[in-house]
């Protein structure tokens, strides 16, 4: 089965280099990704290592491609296309790439900065362009005939404003202020400005007719232009502090017309040139940039080392359990993901994800089972398996790379509910009559049987069709029943008032055998680990009383019900028994007035009552008993275990097991590093008490666990009855309207028929289903062998640092 079935070996190795090929060789290792390095000098700092400077070298050019990476994401330039995980360059052009790398940033840096004082001066001379053209309508004077004013008195600011004409007598000069005002600010503005000044100031508002751009903060947003007139040089220097708090932008004002004519000219001629500049920088940066795309990933392959000494690797025996690694692919990723969230698999230990790819999409689908809607997700999961190689699918938003990632895995939940909705026979709530119904509805009539036929029989006439509001088929009169449907359930059931009766019968049935069948096959799962770990005595002490304690009672249900299945049929069935009434008979020693199922059902029935009690007391003692016999019985068989040294000690299991592997392997010859077991090492409570909690939590889990897997009934209950409730208050009565109107109306209503039923039933039904779905792999399946305790193998690998490098820069 490959490595998905089991992690893969590894083991802990000591690699001796030579100084000059250690970057030779740890290139190789990064390019092939197999090998996951230690800290064992985790207490010493980074600038007291050996190797410092290269380290530091390393983190430069890490920080010179981020940054110019960057710039070309942002400049929208591609990236030439080659290997997503170039080899790495030889020692001696570190230095060459380096320096050139370092060129580019600094010529990079510059020629960004220049570009962003162009542009922000830009930005400053088009503001007082428009501030020009707005404040000519503010002010029309002429400073020509103006009188020459003195200065305000400093006991101006205690004076209250009585009228221009105290301004006049007093002499004050007249002075003004204008620029640019965020349109937020304007109110708190105006205020601090009346406040502050006493009534000294004048200001003039009028709003620009489209954003502009913030030459500070590149931000697009709404400009007001203000003009403030004020009296005398200390209201002035007020005035101008409150601009500077509300961060306006301050432009000259003209003090004539002549002035304001020049000064809009040079402004024209200036953002001409500033526009030509700009656009040649631009073109230059681009060149830059376009140097720098093509330095990045430039490398060149060698790999010789030339080494008079060879290097070579020590394997070393170690106490610590090994990480997990187990190789994925794209299609097995997405449910290798789904077990590795419950837990990393501990080493070596059975793989679930191989049995996921079939059990989680086929337990989703008898929650979701409706062909019409799984057709629905599969055509969807198709579409993004067709473009996966799509660069905005797998960088767009969480959520679409959330389904993107997931594609294969909805591939197979929507074709498995294809499968689920014909043995259901539902699509969209709606039964397809595709090989003919079974049941014959004119067998039921009298005038098909003999007259002698007609009084043991309950036939229908035509008064009886008439009269009565519900009519029943009888499948023991002759030629109603002519056989199952081919495929899954007959489409006459959609027709009948017993519909829901018959569906809960059959789907809580059918999910009890499906989850007793995959909690033992969870059970089977746990010998393959206890074969492959050499602890063959759990097989017969823990996975064999297991399963006798699952099968003799709800295996015995599983046969109950399949028996019946089997032997009563409709002409019989009135004399049928109630599984549930024989199986609550069994644990209570009752004898019921029927005839049972079988004969000797009894007998049988107490023989399994007595394996399931006798494989309790086996699950609770039988290993912490044999752990002990093992633990004390070297004297009784005379094995001396003097000598040995304890290497690993992971549970009190494994130092009882120490002296019995010698036994099993025959293992005689005294070898340094052997292991020595003293009598204080062993806990015998422990072990006990950790088995009886293991005990309860599986016998008491059958039960549950058991009544668990009900959730595939109920779910596939509730898709159904509201898929069938969409249908009857929308389509249903689009279909009923009359045709002069109904055309026009059955266009929206199908419309929002197919919007609730993709965000209803296939979104969140859907997301119900698979929630679940995982539930039941998690506790009710991976609990019976799966630990999930181990830590994931980490490799030192290039493309892991290229992912990462990747990330950084989004």
């Amino acid at each position: 089965m490959g490595s998905l079935f089991r992690s893969e070996t590894m083991c802990l190795a000591q690699l001796f280099l030579q100084s000059g090929t250690a970057y030779e060789c740890l290139s190789a290792l990064g390019e092939r990704g197999l090998v996951q390095f230690r800290d064992l000098n985790q207490n010493v700092s980074s600038f007291q290592r050996k190797f410092v400077g290269e380290v530091k070298r390393c983190e430069e050019l890490e920080r010179i491609l981020a940054y110019l990476v960057q710039e070309i994401h942002r400049a929208g330039l591609p990236l030439p296309e080659g290997e997503s995980s170039p080899p790495a360059p030889p020692l001696k052009q570190v230095l060459e790439m380096q320096e050139q790398l370092q060129k580019l940033e600094v010529e990079l840096r510059e020629v960004t900065k220049n570009k962003e004082k162009l542009r922000k001066n830009l930005l400053e001379l088009i503001e007082y362009t428009h501030m020009l053209r707005v404040t000519k309508t503010f002010v029309r004077r002429n400073v020509e005939f103006e009188p020459t004013y003195e200065e305000c008195p400093p006991h101006l600011d205690s004076e209250s404003l009585l009228d221009y004409s105290c301004m006049q007598r007093l002499g004050a000069k007249l002075g003004f202020i204008s620029g640019l005002i965020n349109q937020g600010k304007v109110e708190a503005f105006e205020k601090m400005l009346w406040r502050v000044c006493k009534g000294y100031t004048i200001v003039t508002y009028a709003e620009l007719d489209e954003a502009l751009e913030d030459p500070e903060t590149g931000e697009v947003i709404k400009w007001y232009v203000f003009l403030i007139s004020f009296w005398g040089e200390q209201i002035g220097h007020k005035v101008k502090k409150i601009c500077d708090c509300y961060h306006c932008h301050i432009y000259p004002y003209p003090n004539t017309a002549e002035e304001r004519r020049e000064i809009q000219e040079g402004l024209h001629t200036r953002i001409q040139d500033l526009h030509t500049v700009l656009h040649k920088t631009e073109d230059y940066l681009r060149q830059v940039l376009c140097k720098a795309a093509e330095s990045v990933y430039t490398r060149v392959i060698q790999r010789e080392s030339n080494a008079t000494i060879p290097s070579f690797m020590n394997t070393i025996p170690t106490k610590e359990t090994p990480p997990t690694l187990i190789r994925t692919n794209k299609f097995t990723e997405g449910f290798q993901n789904i077990v590795d969230a419950y837990g990393v698999g501990s080493y070596r230990e059975v793989n679930p994800a191989l049995f996921t790819i079939v059990t989680f999409p086929f337990l989703f689908a008898v929650m979701f089972g409706d062909c019409g809607h799984g057709f629905v997700m599969f055509l969807f999961a198709l579409l993004l398996v067709l473009n996966e190689d799509h660069p905005r699918l797998s960088q767009s938003q969480e959520i679409v790379r959330m389904f993107f990632n997931g594609r294969y895995i909805l591939l197979l939940m929507g074709l498995f509910s294809v499968y689920t909705g014909l043995v259901y026979n539902d699509c969209f709530s709606k039964s397809v009559n595709l090989f003919g119904s079974g049941w014959n509805v004119s067998a039921m009539y009298s005038f098909s049987h003999a007259p002698a036929e007609h009084s043991r029989m309950a036939l229908w006439n035509d008064s009886v069709v008439k009269h009565s509001r519900v009519l029943q088929l009888d499948p023991s009169v002759p030629g109603v029943f002519q056989g199952p449907y081919p495929l899954g359930i007959d489409p006459i059931w959609n027709l009948a008032t017993n519909r829901l009766t018959f569906l809960n019968s059959f789907k809580m049935k059918m999910s009890v055998i499906l989850g007793i069948i995959h909690m033992t096959f969870g059970v089977v799962l746990g010998i393959f680990n206890h074969l492959h770990f050499r602890k063959k005595f759990n097989i017969y002490l823990v996975s064999i009383p297991e399963l006798l304690f699952m099968l003799c009672m709800f295996g015995y249900l599983i046969f109950m019900i399949i028996y019946k299945w089997l032997v009563y049929s409709a002409e019989t069935s009135q004399v049928a028994p109630s599984i549930l009434i024989e199986f609550i008979n069994m644990f209570l020693f009752l004898t019921t007035e029927t005839i049972g199922l079988y004969p000797g059902q009894e007998h049988v029935q107490r023989l399994l009552l007595a394996v399931t009690a006798l494989s309790v007391p086996v699950l609770f003692l039988g290993k912490p008993l044999f752990l002990l016999w093992l633990h004390n019985g070297r004297s009784c068989f005379g094995v001396s275990r003097s000598g040995y040294t304890l290497v690993r000690k992971d549970s009190e299991e494994e130092v009882s097991l120490m002296g019995s592997q010698d036994i099993e392997e025959g293992n005689d010859q005294m070898e340094d590093g052997r292991r020595e077991v003293t009598c204080e090492e062993f806990n015998f409570g422990e072990i006990l008490m950790t088995q009886a909690i293991h005990s309860i939590e599986y016998c008491l889990g059958c039960i549950s666990n058991t009544a668990s897997y009900l959730r595939l009934w109920a779910l596939s209950l509730a898709h159904a009855q509201l898929s069938d409730v969409l249908w009857a208050m929308l389509m249903r009565v689009g279909l009923r309207v009359d045709k002069t109107y109904g055309v026009l109306l059955l266009l929206p209503v199908i419309a929002l028929f197919a919007v609730l039923t993709i965000f209803i039933l296939l979104i969140m039904e859907g997301l119900s289903a698979f929630l679940h779905a995982i539930r039941l792999h998690w506790v009710e399946f991976q609990n019976k062998f799966y630990v999930g305790a181990g830590t994931k193998f980490v490799p030192f690998s290039f493309k892991r640092l290229s992912w990462k490098f990747s990330d950084d820069v989004a």
